[in-house]
């Protein structure tokens, strides 16, 4: 009767579920199976009710049933489907943690007869899945292997139902990476069951395990000794195979996870140089033809991760003409600033981790000097001085390669300007303070910062409450004062 709503209500308002409870106390399957339907059906799509249910202890109840008649079926399903309803409340949450529910569920997991048993407790676990404290435990109770288990199982059919379990399991798998650890328990040094089938994933022919496998391995690639021995174990070449297969008319997310997997594996400076020797930016850079957003945002990012603090890859990649024409389309980027970004912050970084007169040269003739002073504007403190630590370097290196473009551009007009500007950050002042310095040693640019009176906007500097500024600006006048 009560799978009709007006039904449900006249139960509800009689008190009916109060009387009901106790009766989850029976030893008779039959009266279990009945009364739990009853209840179940009740309270469907009742918070009040079903929060009730929990402050009555019907959790403990349920879990207990389950584990005293694991084989009963109907009995299993109508209990799964209770905790399916109560496990997004957090009272529910906590009350399954009490009670180590993670072995259950991946022992009927096992045991599962058919997809719709499958999805209750895969919904379950996403669900719980959510809280850093059942991260750990489902870790330790084995639940990423047994999820990883039944993948194994589906894999290679074409069965709707077993596809959609396969998606929802590996993205759980990828849920429960986000705890450190139970990321590293699965890890297990490179030697973990989890690792070694998210390998296999990223060797898949379902996209779905691709992605998964690819931000699995962003995942585990959160520490430097796991990247550094996800290197040693040969993780890279499957990611650039992966990403190679996408990147004409492929899969967005993937080549995206992909990305962010070589990014997060690049961060260690022991593995930027051994990728850098396996040939990785050359075979990334097939990817520079692509034309969305996400990827060119995070190709981006990946090839400014692999020069960082790399003198050599900052050299070979930042005299690419083919590699630069192409970054300067996406330092245009109309319709994405962070694209636009990205692109400005890789031409800084080509200058500042090479320091070289052909690199300065490259990026000068790419008109990417430009962009540069456009940067030392940004909104963003970080690439404010990212842009004018490079343009220090550039004038230090090659003024005259680039000195009618800081005319053009009036450089020396916003240089005074961000001095003046009593809201500019410290540290950008600072970093105006060394490309004005450079300068300053420059006989081209010496007259011209006299002649836009920048001398005035360095004295009032002197006093200045950061004592490291007021030093600097002092020492940039004397060498302006110095008329040898």
């Amino acid at each position: 009767m009560a799978r009709e709503a007006s039904v449900r209500e006249p139960c509800i308002e009689a008190d009916l579920v109060k009387v009901l409870v106790p009766h989850l106390n029976s030893n008779n399957e039959e009266m279990l199976l009945n009364t739990g339907r009853a209840i179940g059906r009740i309270c469907f799509d009742n918070s009040y009710q079903q929060d009730q249910l929990v402050q009555n202890g019907v959790i403990p109840r349920l879990v207990s049933i389950i584990r005293e008649y694991p084989e009963n079926d109907p009995l299993v399903n109508v209990c799964l489907l209770a905790l399916c309803n109560l496990a997004d409340m957090d009272s529910a949450r906590d009350a399954l943690a009490e009670q180590g529910v993670a072995d259950v569920l991946t022992f009927q997991l096992k045991r599962a007869p058919d997809a719709e048993r499958r999805h209750i407790i895969l919904e379950i676990l996403g669900s719980l899945g959510e809280s850093d404290t059942l991260k750990l435990q489902f870790a330790e109770s084995g639940v990423p292997e047994a999820l990883s288990e039944m993948i194994r199982g589906l894999q290679g059919g074409s069965d709707p139902h077993d596809l959609c379990s396969i998606k929802i399991a590996s993205n759980l798998i990828v849920s429960l990476l986000l705890g450190d650890e139970s990321m590293q328990k699965c890890f297990g040094e490179g030697s973990g069951l989890v690792y070694q089938d998210v390998l296999s994933w990223l060797q898949s022919s379902n996209t779905q395990l691709q992605l998964s496998g690819a931000l699995a391995i962003a995942n585990f690639a959160r520490n430097d000794s796991n990247c550094v021995k996800m290197l040693d174990l040969g993780v890279v070449p499957h990611i650039l195979t992966l990403l190679e297969q996408h990147v004409d008319e492929g899969d967005v997310s993937v080549q995206h996870a992909g990305l962010s997997a070589l990014r997060n594996l690049a961060i260690p400076a022991t593995n930027k140089v051994r990728m850098l020797e396996d040939g990785v930016t050359e075979r990334i850079k097939t990817l520079l033809r692509s034309d969305m957003p996400p990827v060119q945002f995070k190709l981006l990012g990946t090839l400014r991760m692999m020069v960082d603090g790399q003198e050599e890859a900052a050299l070979v990649l930042g005299r690419d003409a083919v590699l630069l024409a192409r970054v300067m389309e996406w330092c245009e980027a109309k319709d994405h600033a962070g694209v636009r970004g990205e692109a400005s912050r890789l031409l800084a970084a080509f200058i500042r981790h090479s320091r070289n007169p052909e690199v300065v040269s490259a990026v000068a003739k790419a008109a990417g000097v430009r962009q540069l002073i456009s940067m030392t504007t940004s909104e963003h403190v970080i690439m404010q001085n990212e842009a004018l630590v490079a343009l220090a370097i550039a004038s230090a290196i090659d003024i005259e390669s680039i000195k009618d473009t800081f005319r053009d551009a009036e450089l020396l007009s916003m240089l005074k300007r961000m001095l003046e500007d009593p809201a500019e950050a410290v540290e950008v002042k600072f970093s105006a303070l060394g490309l004005i310095c450079s300068l300053a040693n420059s006989s081209v640019m010496k007259e011209e910062l006299n002649s836009v009176n920048i001398k005035e906007s360095l004295s009032k500097l002197t006093d200045h409450s950061s004592s490291k500024l007021a030093s600097q600006a002092s020492s940039i006048l004397t060498i302006l004062d110095d008329t040898s």
